[in-house]
Protein backbone atom coordinates (compact mmCIF):
# COMPACT_ATOMS: atom_id res chain seq x y z
CA UNK A 1 0.00 0.00 0.00
CA UNK A 2 1.66 3.28 -1.25
CA UNK A 3 0.75 6.68 0.42
CA UNK A 4 -0.29 8.51 -2.89
CA UNK A 5 -2.25 11.14 -1.18
CA UNK A 6 0.27 14.02 -2.07
CA UNK A 7 -0.09 14.06 -5.58
CA UNK A 8 -3.87 13.25 -5.90
CA UNK A 9 -4.79 17.08 -5.54
CA UNK A 10 -6.84 16.11 -2.69
CA UNK A 11 -6.90 19.08 -0.11
CA UNK A 12 -9.65 18.07 2.46
CA UNK A 13 -8.75 18.94 5.83
CA UNK A 14 -11.03 17.69 8.34
CA UNK A 15 -12.44 19.56 11.38
CA UNK A 16 -14.30 18.05 14.58
CA UNK A 17 -15.08 21.63 16.02
CA UNK A 18 -13.27 21.35 19.11
CA UNK A 19 -12.06 24.29 21.63
CA UNK A 20 -10.84 22.12 24.19
CA UNK A 21 -15.30 21.84 25.86
CA UNK A 22 -14.65 18.23 24.58
CA UNK A 23 -17.80 17.85 23.50
CA UNK A 24 -18.64 13.61 22.87
CA UNK A 25 -19.29 14.47 18.93
CA UNK A 26 -15.84 15.71 18.28
CA UNK A 27 -14.32 12.23 19.47
CA UNK A 28 -16.46 10.42 16.91
CA UNK A 29 -16.38 12.52 13.77
CA UNK A 30 -16.21 11.52 10.28
CA UNK A 31 -17.30 8.76 8.05
CA UNK A 32 -16.67 9.02 4.41
CA UNK A 33 -17.85 7.62 1.11
CA UNK A 34 -17.00 6.37 -2.43
CA UNK A 35 -19.13 5.55 -4.99
CA UNK A 36 -19.22 7.28 -8.61
CA UNK A 37 -21.70 10.35 -8.50
CA UNK A 38 -21.38 10.97 -12.28
CA UNK A 39 -21.39 7.70 -13.98
CA UNK A 40 -18.04 8.21 -15.48
CA UNK A 41 -16.74 5.08 -14.29
CA UNK A 42 -14.33 5.81 -11.96
CA UNK A 43 -14.98 6.35 -8.30
CA UNK A 44 -15.53 9.52 -6.47
CA UNK A 45 -14.69 10.72 -2.91
CA UNK A 46 -16.73 12.34 -0.64
CA UNK A 47 -15.41 13.53 2.67
CA UNK A 48 -17.65 14.60 5.48
CA UNK A 49 -16.61 17.34 8.00
CA UNK A 50 -17.55 18.41 11.25
CA UNK A 51 -18.19 22.20 12.61
CA UNK A 52 -17.56 24.59 14.86
CA UNK A 53 -19.14 24.17 18.35
CA UNK A 54 -19.28 26.39 20.65
CA UNK A 55 -16.00 27.74 22.19
CA UNK A 56 -14.34 27.19 18.91
CA UNK A 57 -12.58 29.43 16.61
CA UNK A 58 -12.33 29.08 13.16
CA UNK A 59 -9.45 30.44 10.70
CA UNK A 60 -10.30 33.67 9.02
CA UNK A 61 -12.69 33.47 5.95
CA UNK A 62 -13.02 29.43 5.97
CA UNK A 63 -16.13 27.78 6.52
CA UNK A 64 -15.25 23.92 7.09
CA UNK A 65 -18.12 21.56 4.70
CA UNK A 66 -17.86 18.90 3.40
CA UNK A 67 -16.05 17.62 0.19
CA UNK A 68 -16.49 15.56 -3.41
CA UNK A 69 -13.87 15.24 -5.10
CA UNK A 70 -14.48 13.80 -8.25
CA UNK A 71 -11.82 11.24 -9.93
CA UNK A 72 -10.47 12.58 -13.07
CA UNK A 73 -8.25 9.18 -13.55
CA UNK A 74 -4.66 7.65 -12.75
CA UNK A 75 -5.49 8.59 -8.87
CA UNK A 76 -6.09 12.51 -9.82
CA UNK A 77 -9.24 13.93 -7.99
CA UNK A 78 -10.77 17.63 -8.45
CA UNK A 79 -13.13 19.41 -5.67
CA UNK A 80 -16.40 19.99 -7.13
CA UNK A 81 -18.16 20.61 -3.99
CA UNK A 82 -19.28 23.72 -4.76
CA UNK A 83 -20.57 22.97 -8.11
CA UNK A 84 -22.37 20.08 -7.30
CA UNK A 85 -23.83 21.97 -4.56
CA UNK A 86 -22.78 20.05 -1.50
CA UNK A 87 -22.04 23.21 0.21
CA UNK A 88 -24.12 22.81 3.89
CA UNK A 89 -21.55 23.12 6.42
CA UNK A 90 -23.30 21.08 9.12
CA UNK A 91 -22.01 19.00 11.36
CA UNK A 92 -21.77 15.66 9.55
CA UNK A 93 -20.98 12.40 11.30
CA UNK A 94 -22.51 9.28 8.98
CA UNK A 95 -23.58 8.57 5.49
CA UNK A 96 -25.11 6.39 2.98
CA UNK A 97 -25.55 6.19 -0.83
CA UNK A 98 -28.02 4.42 -2.72
CA UNK A 99 -30.39 5.02 -5.82
CA UNK A 100 -33.98 5.66 -3.79
CA UNK A 101 -36.27 7.29 -6.76
CA UNK A 102 -34.72 4.27 -9.52
CA UNK A 103 -33.46 6.81 -11.86
CA UNK A 104 -29.93 5.90 -12.34
CA UNK A 105 -28.36 8.27 -10.34
CA UNK A 106 -26.98 7.38 -6.75
CA UNK A 107 -28.53 10.18 -4.01
CA UNK A 108 -26.71 10.87 -0.88
CA UNK A 109 -27.82 10.77 2.71
CA UNK A 110 -26.06 12.23 5.60
CA UNK A 111 -26.40 11.29 9.36
CA UNK A 112 -25.31 14.77 11.26
CA UNK A 113 -25.26 16.03 14.83
CA UNK A 114 -28.45 18.05 14.28
CA UNK A 115 -30.78 17.53 11.37
CA UNK A 116 -29.70 14.92 8.86
CA UNK A 117 -30.02 15.48 4.90
CA UNK A 118 -30.94 13.65 1.80
CA UNK A 119 -29.17 15.30 -1.47
CA UNK A 120 -30.75 13.92 -5.05
CA UNK A 121 -28.63 13.44 -7.43
CA UNK A 122 -30.34 15.22 -10.57
CA UNK A 123 -28.16 13.44 -12.79
CA UNK A 124 -26.23 16.26 -14.23
CA UNK A 125 -23.12 16.60 -11.63
CA UNK A 126 -25.02 18.21 -9.18
CA UNK A 127 -27.52 17.53 -6.19
CA UNK A 128 -30.51 18.90 -4.97
CA UNK A 129 -31.15 18.85 -0.83
CA UNK A 130 -35.05 17.26 -0.40
CA UNK A 131 -34.80 16.58 2.94
CA UNK A 132 -38.05 18.33 3.81
CA UNK A 133 -40.21 17.27 0.68
CA UNK A 134 -38.76 13.75 1.20
CA UNK A 135 -40.15 13.89 4.56
CA UNK A 136 -36.56 11.77 6.50
CA UNK A 137 -35.43 14.96 8.61
CA UNK A 138 -34.51 13.88 11.91
CA UNK A 139 -34.40 16.49 14.45
CA UNK A 140 -31.84 17.12 16.78
CA UNK A 141 -29.67 13.88 17.15
CA UNK A 142 -25.85 12.75 17.30
CA UNK A 143 -26.36 11.48 14.26
CA UNK A 144 -24.12 7.52 13.45
CA UNK A 145 -24.21 5.01 10.50
CA UNK A 146 -26.96 4.63 8.29
CA UNK A 147 -28.33 2.23 5.02
CA UNK A 148 -30.77 2.03 2.48
CA UNK A 149 -32.09 -0.87 1.96
CA UNK A 150 -35.47 -2.68 0.83
CA UNK A 151 -37.06 -3.94 3.41
CA UNK A 152 -39.79 -5.43 1.81
CA UNK A 153 -38.71 -6.24 -2.16
CA UNK A 154 -40.74 -4.02 -3.22
CA UNK A 155 -37.96 -2.60 -5.58
CA UNK A 156 -37.73 0.62 -3.98
CA UNK A 157 -35.10 1.59 -1.38
CA UNK A 158 -35.94 2.36 2.30
CA UNK A 159 -33.93 3.84 4.84
CA UNK A 160 -32.48 3.03 8.15
CA UNK A 161 -30.94 5.86 10.42
CA UNK A 162 -28.79 4.72 13.63
CA UNK A 163 -28.33 7.62 16.51
CA UNK A 164 -26.04 7.36 18.82
CA UNK A 165 -26.72 9.18 22.35
CA UNK A 166 -29.20 11.66 23.66
CA UNK A 167 -26.55 14.40 23.77
CA UNK A 168 -27.14 18.14 22.72
CA UNK A 169 -25.03 21.32 23.98
CA UNK A 170 -27.18 22.03 27.15
CA UNK A 171 -26.59 18.71 29.01
CA UNK A 172 -22.50 18.97 27.93
CA UNK A 173 -20.45 16.67 30.98
CA UNK A 174 -17.19 16.41 31.00
CA UNK A 175 -14.99 14.19 33.01
CA UNK A 176 -11.26 13.37 34.29
CA UNK A 177 -8.56 10.93 34.04
CA UNK A 178 -5.48 11.25 36.83
CA UNK A 179 -6.10 14.65 36.35
CA UNK A 180 -6.54 15.55 32.92
CA UNK A 181 -9.24 15.98 31.28
CA UNK A 182 -11.48 13.66 28.82
CA UNK A 183 -14.28 13.13 26.65
CA UNK A 184 -17.16 11.10 28.28
CA UNK A 185 -18.96 7.85 26.55
CA UNK A 186 -22.36 8.01 25.19
CA UNK A 187 -24.01 6.05 28.73
CA UNK A 188 -23.62 9.67 30.57
CA UNK A 189 -25.99 10.85 28.15
CA UNK A 190 -28.30 7.80 27.78
CA UNK A 191 -29.19 5.57 24.63
CA UNK A 192 -31.60 7.05 21.70
CA UNK A 193 -34.33 4.73 19.18
CA UNK A 194 -32.71 4.17 15.48
CA UNK A 195 -35.11 5.30 12.64
CA UNK A 196 -36.62 3.56 9.89
CA UNK A 197 -38.33 5.20 7.44
CA UNK A 198 -40.33 3.48 4.38
CA UNK A 199 -39.63 4.41 0.73
CA UNK A 200 -43.46 5.36 -0.91
CA UNK A 201 -42.22 5.08 -4.46
CA UNK A 202 -43.06 8.61 -5.17
CA UNK A 203 -39.87 10.88 -3.73
CA UNK A 204 -41.22 10.77 -0.11
CA UNK A 205 -40.67 8.34 2.62
CA UNK A 206 -42.82 7.36 6.15
CA UNK A 207 -41.67 7.00 8.85
CA UNK A 208 -42.11 3.83 10.51
CA UNK A 209 -39.78 3.34 13.21
CA UNK A 210 -42.96 2.77 15.33
CA UNK A 211 -44.77 0.11 13.78
CA UNK A 212 -41.80 -1.85 12.13
CA UNK A 213 -40.36 -2.84 15.66
CA UNK A 214 -37.39 -0.36 14.83
CA UNK A 215 -38.30 2.30 17.43
CA UNK A 216 -38.71 -0.60 20.51
CA UNK A 217 -35.19 -0.51 21.85
CA UNK A 218 -32.74 2.02 22.59
CA UNK A 219 -29.64 2.09 21.57
CA UNK A 220 -26.13 3.48 20.84
CA UNK A 221 -25.61 3.03 17.57
CA UNK A 222 -22.19 3.27 15.53
CA UNK A 223 -21.11 1.69 12.67
CA UNK A 224 -24.41 -0.40 11.03
CA UNK A 225 -24.68 -2.67 8.15
CA UNK A 226 -27.68 -4.42 6.24
CA UNK A 227 -27.12 -7.75 5.42
CA UNK A 228 -29.03 -10.87 5.20
CA UNK A 229 -27.61 -12.04 8.28
CA UNK A 230 -29.47 -15.61 8.06
CA UNK A 231 -29.50 -16.05 4.42
CA UNK A 232 -33.88 -16.28 4.04
CA UNK A 233 -33.89 -13.93 1.52
CA UNK A 234 -34.24 -10.76 2.65
CA UNK A 235 -32.24 -8.22 4.86
CA UNK A 236 -31.79 -7.55 8.04
CA UNK A 237 -30.45 -4.89 9.86
CA UNK A 238 -26.89 -5.18 11.78
CA UNK A 239 -25.99 -2.16 14.25
CA UNK A 240 -23.02 -1.90 16.64
CA UNK A 241 -23.77 -0.46 19.58
CA UNK A 242 -20.93 1.11 22.04
CA UNK A 243 -20.65 0.19 25.37
CA UNK A 244 -23.73 -2.45 25.16
CA UNK A 245 -24.84 -5.26 23.44
CA UNK A 246 -25.52 -4.94 19.75
CA UNK A 247 -28.44 -5.38 17.78
CA UNK A 248 -29.45 -7.88 14.97
CA UNK A 249 -32.96 -6.77 13.92
CA UNK A 250 -34.83 -9.70 11.80
CA UNK A 251 -36.48 -8.84 9.33
CA UNK A 252 -39.59 -10.94 8.49
CA UNK A 253 -39.64 -10.02 4.89
CA UNK A 254 -42.68 -7.95 5.31
CA UNK A 255 -40.62 -4.94 6.73
CA UNK A 256 -41.28 -5.97 10.16
CA UNK A 257 -38.17 -6.08 12.29
CA UNK A 258 -37.16 -8.00 15.89
CA UNK A 259 -34.30 -7.75 17.53
CA UNK A 260 -32.63 -11.29 18.13
CA UNK A 261 -29.10 -10.42 19.19
CA UNK A 262 -28.41 -12.49 22.01
CA UNK A 263 -29.79 -15.45 20.01
CA UNK A 264 -27.37 -15.17 17.26
CA UNK A 265 -24.19 -14.22 18.93
CA UNK A 266 -23.60 -10.94 17.45
CA UNK A 267 -24.54 -8.89 20.42
CA UNK A 268 -21.56 -9.93 23.00
CA UNK A 269 -18.16 -11.41 22.83
CA UNK A 270 -17.54 -15.02 23.79
CA UNK A 271 -17.25 -13.45 27.44
CA UNK A 272 -20.54 -11.91 27.04
CA UNK A 273 -19.35 -8.43 27.15
CA UNK A 274 -20.86 -5.68 25.13
CA UNK A 275 -18.18 -4.04 23.59
CA UNK A 276 -17.39 -0.40 22.80
CA UNK A 277 -18.67 -1.63 19.15
CA UNK A 278 -17.49 1.12 16.53
CA UNK A 279 -17.23 -0.22 13.08
CA UNK A 280 -19.34 -3.51 11.38
CA UNK A 281 -18.62 -5.38 8.10
CA UNK A 282 -19.41 -8.64 6.65
CA UNK A 283 -17.33 -10.86 4.11
CA UNK A 284 -16.89 -14.49 4.15
CA UNK A 285 -13.36 -14.47 5.12
CA UNK A 286 -13.00 -18.27 5.08
CA UNK A 287 -15.04 -19.26 2.10
CA UNK A 288 -17.64 -21.31 2.91
CA UNK A 289 -20.52 -19.60 1.57
CA UNK A 290 -21.79 -17.55 4.83
CA UNK A 291 -21.26 -14.30 5.47
CA UNK A 292 -19.17 -13.72 8.70
CA UNK A 293 -19.21 -10.32 10.88
CA UNK A 294 -16.16 -8.43 11.73
CA UNK A 295 -16.66 -5.61 14.57
CA UNK A 296 -13.95 -2.75 15.67
CA UNK A 297 -14.20 -1.65 19.11
CA UNK A 298 -12.21 0.59 21.87
CA UNK A 299 -8.80 0.19 23.27
CA UNK A 300 -7.93 -2.44 25.65
CA UNK A 301 -10.82 -4.78 23.44
CA UNK A 302 -10.11 -6.91 20.77
CA UNK A 303 -12.15 -6.67 17.42
CA UNK A 304 -14.13 -9.34 17.02
CA UNK A 305 -14.47 -11.94 14.38
CA UNK A 306 -18.15 -13.73 14.43
CA UNK A 307 -18.20 -17.11 12.46
CA UNK A 308 -21.24 -17.62 10.66
CA UNK A 309 -22.69 -21.10 11.88
CA UNK A 310 -25.49 -21.18 9.64
CA UNK A 311 -29.18 -20.65 10.55
CA UNK A 312 -28.52 -17.43 11.91
CA UNK A 313 -26.23 -18.37 14.55
CA UNK A 314 -22.25 -16.87 15.14
CA UNK A 315 -19.38 -17.69 17.06
CA UNK A 316 -16.37 -15.60 18.17
CA UNK A 317 -13.41 -16.99 16.85
CA UNK A 318 -10.85 -14.08 17.13
CA UNK A 319 -8.60 -15.54 19.28
CA UNK A 320 -8.14 -18.75 17.36
CA UNK A 321 -7.51 -17.14 13.97
CA UNK A 322 -5.86 -14.04 15.13
CA UNK A 323 -8.18 -11.75 13.57
CA UNK A 324 -7.96 -9.28 16.52
CA UNK A 325 -3.81 -9.15 16.19
CA UNK A 326 -2.10 -6.20 17.01
CA UNK A 327 -5.51 -4.11 17.97
CA UNK A 328 -5.78 -4.43 21.94
CA UNK A 329 -4.05 -1.21 22.76
CA UNK A 330 -6.10 0.40 19.78
CA UNK A 331 -9.44 2.36 19.18
CA UNK A 332 -10.38 0.83 16.36
CA UNK A 333 -13.02 2.41 14.11
CA UNK A 334 -13.36 1.86 9.88
CA UNK A 335 -12.70 -1.81 8.51
CA UNK A 336 -13.13 -3.62 5.53
CA UNK A 337 -12.90 -7.17 4.59
CA UNK A 338 -10.83 -7.29 1.12
CA UNK A 339 -8.84 -9.50 -0.68
CA UNK A 340 -6.01 -7.12 -1.39
CA UNK A 341 -3.70 -9.19 -3.57
CA UNK A 342 -6.98 -10.95 -5.29
CA UNK A 343 -5.41 -14.80 -3.75
CA UNK A 344 -9.47 -15.99 -3.25
CA UNK A 345 -9.29 -14.83 0.52
CA UNK A 346 -10.44 -11.64 2.35
CA UNK A 347 -7.42 -9.39 4.31
CA UNK A 348 -8.88 -7.14 7.18
CA UNK A 349 -7.99 -3.85 6.99
CA UNK A 350 -8.39 -1.95 10.44
CA UNK A 351 -8.34 2.08 10.83
CA UNK A 352 -7.13 2.84 14.58
CA UNK A 353 -6.13 5.78 16.54
CA UNK A 354 -7.55 6.92 20.01
CA UNK A 355 -9.96 9.16 20.92
CA UNK A 356 -8.98 10.83 23.74
CA UNK A 357 -6.26 13.45 22.02
CA UNK A 358 -4.22 13.11 25.57
CA UNK A 359 -4.36 10.14 26.07
CA UNK A 360 -0.80 9.80 26.56
CA UNK A 361 -0.86 11.82 29.74
CA UNK A 362 -2.12 8.51 31.87
CA UNK A 363 -1.62 5.91 29.28
CA UNK A 364 1.92 4.68 27.82
CA UNK A 365 0.84 1.83 26.18
CA UNK A 366 -0.98 3.59 23.67
CA UNK A 367 -1.01 7.22 21.65
CA UNK A 368 -3.54 9.03 19.85
CA UNK A 369 -2.11 9.05 16.47
CA UNK A 370 -1.40 5.58 15.69
CA UNK A 371 -0.19 3.80 12.40
CA UNK A 372 -3.54 1.76 10.92
CA UNK A 373 -3.84 -2.17 10.63
CA UNK A 374 -3.53 -4.79 7.66
CA UNK A 375 -4.14 -8.49 8.57
CA UNK A 376 -3.18 -10.91 5.84
CA UNK A 377 -5.48 -13.89 5.32
CA UNK A 378 -3.55 -16.81 5.07
CA UNK A 379 -6.54 -19.27 3.58
CA UNK A 380 -5.90 -21.84 6.23
CA UNK A 381 -8.16 -20.27 8.90
CA UNK A 382 -5.50 -17.63 10.25
CA UNK A 383 -4.55 -14.05 9.92
CA UNK A 384 -1.12 -12.70 10.29
CA UNK A 385 -0.18 -8.90 10.90
CA UNK A 386 1.84 -7.92 7.51
CA UNK A 387 1.67 -4.03 8.42
CA UNK A 388 4.98 -3.60 8.76
CA UNK A 389 5.73 -5.15 5.38
CA UNK A 390 3.18 -3.68 3.53
CA UNK A 391 4.22 -0.29 1.98
CA UNK A 392 4.78 3.26 3.49
CA UNK A 393 1.14 3.90 3.70
CA UNK A 394 0.94 1.55 6.69
CA UNK A 395 3.20 3.37 8.65
CA UNK A 396 1.24 6.83 8.60
CA UNK A 397 0.60 7.96 12.06
CA UNK A 398 -2.90 9.39 12.37
CA UNK A 399 -5.72 9.40 14.67
CA UNK A 400 -8.50 7.87 11.59
CA UNK A 401 -11.84 7.56 11.53
CA UNK A 402 -14.42 6.62 8.34
CA UNK A 403 -12.29 4.17 6.06
CA UNK A 404 -13.34 3.20 2.34
CA UNK A 405 -12.04 0.64 -0.10
CA UNK A 406 -12.69 0.79 -3.48
CA UNK A 407 -10.87 0.21 -6.90
CA UNK A 408 -9.77 4.16 -8.00
CA UNK A 409 -7.97 3.18 -10.94
CA UNK A 410 -9.64 0.57 -11.91
CA UNK A 411 -6.39 -2.05 -12.19
CA UNK A 412 -8.00 -4.91 -10.36
CA UNK A 413 -6.92 -4.25 -6.95
CA UNK A 414 -8.62 -2.38 -4.31
CA UNK A 415 -7.24 1.19 -3.02
CA UNK A 416 -7.86 2.23 0.52
CA UNK A 417 -9.06 5.80 1.41
CA UNK A 418 -8.93 6.91 4.97
CA UNK A 419 -10.58 9.78 7.63
CA UNK A 420 -8.01 11.27 9.71
CA UNK A 421 -9.68 13.52 12.61
CA UNK A 422 -8.34 16.75 12.28
CA UNK A 423 -5.84 15.92 9.55
CA UNK A 424 -5.38 15.73 5.73
CA UNK A 425 -6.64 12.10 4.58
CA UNK A 426 -4.74 9.19 3.57
CA UNK A 427 -5.23 7.61 -0.17
CA UNK A 428 -3.34 4.11 -0.76
CA UNK A 429 -2.50 2.84 -4.03
CA UNK A 430 -2.84 -1.25 -3.44
CA UNK A 431 0.53 -1.50 -5.76
CA UNK A 432 0.45 -5.75 -5.07
CA UNK A 433 2.42 -7.35 -7.00
CA UNK A 434 0.33 -10.40 -8.15
CA UNK A 435 -0.58 -12.42 -11.00
CA UNK A 436 -3.88 -13.26 -9.48
CA UNK A 437 -6.79 -13.03 -11.24
CA UNK A 438 -10.41 -10.49 -10.59
CA UNK A 439 -13.89 -9.55 -11.29
CA UNK A 440 -16.12 -7.57 -10.29
CA UNK A 441 -19.79 -7.97 -10.25
CA UNK A 442 -22.36 -4.86 -11.08
CA UNK A 443 -25.81 -5.61 -10.10
CA UNK A 444 -28.43 -3.45 -12.01
CA UNK A 445 -32.26 -4.05 -10.75
CA UNK A 446 -35.16 -3.92 -13.47
CA UNK A 447 -37.94 -5.12 -10.87
CA UNK A 448 -35.92 -4.59 -7.58
CA UNK A 449 -34.05 -1.84 -7.19
CA UNK A 450 -31.65 0.04 -9.44
CA UNK A 451 -28.57 -0.59 -7.48
CA UNK A 452 -28.92 -3.83 -6.62
CA UNK A 453 -28.66 -3.32 -3.20
CA UNK A 454 -29.12 -6.32 -0.98
CA UNK A 455 -28.19 -8.65 -3.91
CA UNK A 456 -26.39 -12.11 -3.07
CA UNK A 457 -23.82 -12.58 -5.40
CA UNK A 458 -22.14 -16.01 -6.19
CA UNK A 459 -18.91 -16.63 -8.39
CA UNK A 460 -18.09 -20.12 -9.07
CA UNK A 461 -14.60 -20.80 -10.62
CA UNK A 462 -13.91 -24.68 -10.84
CA UNK A 463 -13.65 -26.15 -7.52
CA UNK A 464 -13.52 -22.69 -5.78
CA UNK A 465 -16.58 -20.26 -4.91
CA UNK A 466 -17.30 -17.07 -3.08
CA UNK A 467 -20.15 -14.98 -1.90
CA UNK A 468 -20.75 -11.43 -1.40
CA UNK A 469 -23.71 -8.70 -0.95
CA UNK A 470 -24.48 -5.78 -2.13
CA UNK A 471 -24.15 -2.72 0.67
CA UNK A 472 -25.35 1.01 0.96
CA UNK A 473 -23.57 2.00 4.02
CA UNK A 474 -20.95 -0.12 5.91
CA UNK A 475 -18.00 0.09 8.51
CA UNK A 476 -17.70 2.85 10.74
CA UNK A 477 -20.32 5.28 9.49
CA UNK A 478 -19.05 5.18 5.61
CA UNK A 479 -20.13 4.00 2.85
CA UNK A 480 -18.01 1.95 0.08
CA UNK A 481 -18.15 -1.20 -2.41
CA UNK A 482 -21.08 -0.93 -4.10
CA UNK A 483 -19.80 -2.96 -7.05
CA UNK A 484 -18.59 -6.68 -4.95
CA UNK A 485 -14.80 -7.28 -6.15
CA UNK A 486 -13.92 -10.83 -5.88
CA UNK A 487 -9.83 -12.16 -5.93
CA UNK A 488 -9.99 -15.20 -8.11
CA UNK A 489 -6.80 -16.71 -7.16
CA UNK A 490 -5.00 -18.29 -10.37
CA UNK A 491 -8.53 -19.24 -11.62
CA UNK A 492 -8.61 -17.83 -15.36
CA UNK A 493 -12.35 -18.55 -15.97
CA UNK A 494 -15.35 -18.09 -14.19
CA UNK A 495 -18.01 -20.90 -14.76
CA UNK A 496 -20.92 -19.28 -13.30
CA UNK A 497 -21.86 -16.37 -11.67
CA UNK A 498 -25.18 -15.81 -9.82
CA UNK A 499 -26.81 -12.55 -8.99
CA UNK A 500 -30.03 -13.44 -6.17
CA UNK A 501 -32.04 -9.85 -6.45
CA UNK A 502 -34.06 -8.64 -3.82
CA UNK A 503 -37.39 -9.80 -4.18
CA UNK A 504 -36.45 -13.37 -5.27
CA UNK A 505 -35.58 -13.19 -8.86
CA UNK A 506 -32.12 -14.56 -9.69
CA UNK A 507 -29.74 -14.43 -13.15
CA UNK A 508 -26.84 -16.59 -14.11
CA UNK A 509 -24.22 -16.10 -16.59
CA UNK A 510 -21.76 -18.49 -17.37
CA UNK A 511 -18.28 -18.98 -18.70
CA UNK A 512 -17.36 -15.39 -18.00
CA UNK A 513 -14.19 -14.43 -18.68
CA UNK A 514 -11.44 -12.96 -15.98
CA UNK A 515 -9.82 -9.27 -14.85
CA UNK A 516 -13.06 -7.56 -15.73
CA UNK A 517 -15.71 -5.93 -14.51
CA UNK A 518 -19.55 -7.47 -15.64
CA UNK A 519 -22.99 -5.80 -15.15
CA UNK A 520 -25.86 -8.08 -14.57
CA UNK A 521 -29.15 -6.57 -15.17
CA UNK A 522 -31.92 -8.57 -13.46
CA UNK A 523 -34.60 -10.16 -15.76
CA UNK A 524 -31.88 -10.28 -18.97
CA UNK A 525 -30.85 -13.46 -20.55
Amino acid sequence: MRDVTAGTGIHFVHTDGSSGRRYIVESVASGIATFDYNGDGLIDILFLNGAPLPGSTAAPGSTPGNALYRNDGNFKFTDVTKSAGLTDTSYHLGVCVGDYDNDGFPDIYLSNFGPNILYHNNGNGTFTDVTKTAGVAIGDKVGAGACFLDIDGDGYLDLFVANYCDFSIAKHQTRSVNGHPAYVGPAIYGPTPSSLFRNNRDGTFTDISRESGIGALKGTGMGVICADYDDDGDTDIIVGNDAMANFVWRNDGKGHFEEVGVGSGLAYDSNGVGLGTMGVECGDFDNDGKLDFYMTSYQKQWTILYKALGRGVFADVTRSTGAATGTFNQVTWGIGMVDFDNDGHRDIFIATGHLQDNVESWDDTTRYEEPNILLRNTGKGRFIDVSAHAGDGLSIKRSSRGAAFDDFDNDGRIDVVILNARKEPTVLRNESLTQNHWIEVRPRGTRSNRDGIGARIKVVAGDRSWVDEVHSGRGYQSHYGLFPHFGLGDRRKVDRIEVRFVGGSTNILTDVDVDRAVQVVEGAP
